[in-house]
């Protein structure tokens, strides 16, 4: 049943899938709870530390987690500001949309199959059932790498009541050449394959209340608008990757948002228009907030 569901996933553009235990994830807790110690992770996190750990918690019948890679890379704009990921519309209902197809092949097939499936929003740590699931390696910059399309994945995951055996992780990790160490716009890469999510530009460009000084400086250092792809763009195992195959993400791509468009649009209007692309959750006045921060910098 596993080579069919591989051929199937091949069959509809995904070419890395894995599978991950449904078991405890014992070694995970004691990573989160040491993140926690050093204020790491908000309290949202803290309370859902337990369904981090324990997939049953989620689905009862929990026997496997079915783990697959959504590479995303489709080139670099010149004039981008939206960050690479948000190229494309909202990765979060193209993933869906493939889990579920993956989902009804495996009712189909398996009699009494069920599941349960999660794009980036999931109770479970997503990049841990990646590595878990023999699909990448670790960089120090805590995203998972693969060796095709380096760091530029999306990561989905199905857990479900079939006892697919699961894969091994890879024993290796990226070449910690510190380059995304020392270029970090917000210095949040802490060399030990962890990070502080608070000082990262990327959380920066989506907080919704008031930016702290340390923030607007750490914004000014680049100038995208939403996301920042600074520790992707320096890291070699990204030097030579290929594009990706699924076509949904090669599709309707936009680059930039103008300011002059944010400055005369209504919240309703944006949303009309944004509203299946993955930067307009947060509303446009986060958007015009950016904008106009990194532009009273650069004509500073």
């Amino acid at each position: 049943m596993k080579e069919q569901l591989v051929e199937f996933c091949k069959s509809i553009g995904i070419e890395y899938v894995g599978i991950a235990s449904s078991n405890q994830y014992i070694d995970l807790r004691g990573i989160l709870q040491n993140r926690i110690e050093k204020g790491l992770i908000n309290a949202f996190d803290k309370e859902n530390l337990e369904r981090m750990i324990y997939p049953n918690l989620t689905l009862e019948d929990a026997k496997s987690v079915i783990v697959c890679l959504f590479p995303y890379y489709c080139g670099t704009a010149k004039d981008a500001n939206l960050s690479k990921y948000a190229y494309s519309r909202d990765y979060h209902i193209i993933i869906r949309k493939k889990l579920d197809i993956i989902g009804l092949f495996l009712e189909r097939s398996i009699e009494g199959f069920n599941y349960k499936a999660f794009a980036d929003t999931g109770p479970l740590n997503d990049r841990y059932l990646a590595y878990s699931a023999g699909l990448g390696f670790y960089g120090i910059n805590n995203h998972i790498i693969n060796d095709k399309y380096g760091s530029y994945v999306f990561i989905g995951y199905l857990i479900n009541n079939y006892p697919f055996e699961p894969d091994s992780p890879q024993d290796r990790t990226c070449y910690q050449c510190l380059n995304c160490v020392k270029k970090c716009p917000g210095q949040c890469i802490l060399s030990d394959y962890t990070i502080n999510p608070f000082k990262c530009r990327s959380y920066i460009t989506q907080k919704k209340e008031e930016l702290s000084i340390e923030d607007i400086n750490i914004l000014n250092k680049h100038h995208l608008i939403w996301g920042c792809d600074v520790c992707q763009d320096v890291c070699p195992h990204n030097k030579n990757v290929q594009e990706t195959i699924i076509e949904e993400f090669k599709q309707n791509l936009k680059y930039k948002i103008e300011y002059e468009e944010l400055n005369q649009i209504s919240n309703r209007e944006f949303l009309r228009r944004y509203k299946d692309r993955s930067f307009s959750w947060r509303g446009k006045g986060v958007l015009k907030r950016n904008c106009e921060i990194i532009h009273d910098k650069q004509n500073a």
